[in-house]
């Protein structure tokens, strides 16, 4: 799970492009949206496409997103548990 999580936290500076954070900026349980790191909707919307195609892994209730995206923890559990590569 820690290789899942450091991945994760890796394709989401790559994708997103946040030029000034390291793998190791990022704590596990910190929030990624808000007043965490700081991502916004269109973000939400970068990290949906990333799971679909990094993992096949389609939202199909968009609500599902604000627990999903909660923090890298809730994000590599919900990976985990769904992934189809």
């Amino acid at each position: 799970m820690a290789e899942l999580k450091d991945l994760l936290k890796q394709q989401i500076i790559e994708v997103l492009n946040l030029e000034d954070i390291q793998v190791t900026d990022i704590q596990d349980e910190d929030a990624l949206f808000g007043d965490g790191l700081g991502l916004d909707s269109i973000d939400a919307l970068e990290l949906i496409v990333l799971l679909d195609k990094e993992y096949g892994i389609k939202l199909s209730d968009p609500k599902e997103g604000k627990e999903i995206f909660k923090s890298i923890n809730t994000l590599a559990d919900f990976v985990e548990k769904n992934r189809s590569k």
